[in-house]
């Protein structure tokens, strides 16, 4: 080992290190280092929520540690008349405790349907620009479990699959980023205490108490079951269940892809065999989608639905030309091709 890694405690700054001697913080620092484990520089991004400040505390200390570069990022949608405001107070508290970032901000119109969502997407293109400029593929989030239970009931009001019901996992790869949730086993209490205790600060987002947001109906959904007796304990349990049943079947869609598919990289074209629709399924429909994520070149999968009908389309033998996810499925003699649409 290098003197540089033999000193590397040695290095964080005072403001840090007194902070992370406080007994609870200790403990969710050690849980954070082991779900994090990468070796890797790494980006992450920052609210303002004490979430994110925890994030960006607890990711600090493990960078000296680990002597790896972090960088870290504040996203100003400028959805509210203070954001910017808010974002460059942010900025300052974060430098007060050694914390360098920089400021990204959504510009250009804004949207007045499914706000949370687009913002969400335009959030994620703006770090994966600073990443392709760093060359860093690693971007941490501050979701924690209560999003995860969050996400699992939005999910299950909307009908989705198993994949959709356990879609909030510790790591997915997006366009060759990989998305890192290492606090997605802590609860929030803990992290507004690291917030608080830290920087004497968070800020309080006021759509997180609008009911219009299913989010925030869920939240509070979630809230009152506690009361009559949910045990978090249960539903996280049930949760890693379904993930392994997930990852079960995400074996098989890779065998189904690996197996019963051919990429002519001459013609731009996926060619599929018979075989690819003779799985059950779960397994068919996320061989398509993944087929066209890959062949459109698109960040997330299009909607079941349209995947389900094109499905019964090709099983009933009623395909002839369509149109999805910037593909173009069609058939030709007996075998289906995908392509890019131009």
């Amino acid at each position: 080992m290098s003197l540089k890694n033999l000193n590397v405690t040695n290095k964080i700054p005072k403001t840090l290190e007194k902070n992370l001697n406080n007994h609870r913080i200790k403990k969710i620092y050690k849980n954070f280092e082991k779900n994090l484990n990468v070796s890797e520089n790494f980006i992450v991004a920052v609210s303002g929520g004490p979430d994110s400040l925890a994030l960006a505390f607890l990711a600090k200390i493990y960078s000296i540690k680990k002597s790896l570069i972090a960088k870290f990022f504040i996203v100003d949608h400028k959805l509210r008349i203070d954001s910017s405001k808010e974002a460059k107070k942010i900025q300052k508290i974060l430098k007060n405790l050694n914390i360098k970032s920089k400021i990204l901000t959504w510009l250009g119109k804004k949207p007045s349907k499914n706000i949370q969502s687009i913002a969400r997407k335009k959030r994620y293109q703006l770090l994966f620009l600073e990443a392709d400029k760093l060359k860093i593929k690693n971007i941490l989030l501050g979701h924690h479990e209560n999003d995860l239970f969050e996400n699992f009931f939005i999910r299950m009001l909307r009908g989705s699959g198993l994949r959709g019901l356990v879609s909030l996992d510790k790591e997915i790869s997006i366009n060759g980023k990989k998305l890192l949730r290492p606090l997605i086993d802590k609860q929030k209490e803990d992290l507004k205490f690291i917030a608080k205790k830290v920087f004497n600060f968070y800020i309080n987002d006021p759509s997180n108490e609008d009911d219009k947001y299913l989010r925030v109906q869920v939240r509070k959904l979630i809230e009152e079951l506690q009361k009559k007796g949910l045990d978090r304990k249960k539903l996280s349990t049930t949760i890693r269940n379904l993930k392994q049943s997930n990852y079960v079947v995400n074996y098989y869609v890779n065998a189904n892809l690996k197996t019963n598919t051919f990429f002519s990289t001459n013609k731009k074209k996926l060619i599929i065999k018979n075989d690819y629709f003779n799985q059950p399924f779960e397994v068919v429909l996320r061989s398509l989608s993944e087929s066209i994520k890959f062949i459109g070149k698109k960040s997330y999968p299009v909607r079941g639905k349209k995947l389900e009908k094109i499905i019964s389309k090709i099983e009933n033998n009623r395909l002839n030309k369509e149109t999805i996810g910037g593909c173009i499925i069609e058939k030709a003699n007996q075998t289906i091709l995908i392509t890019k649409e131009h």
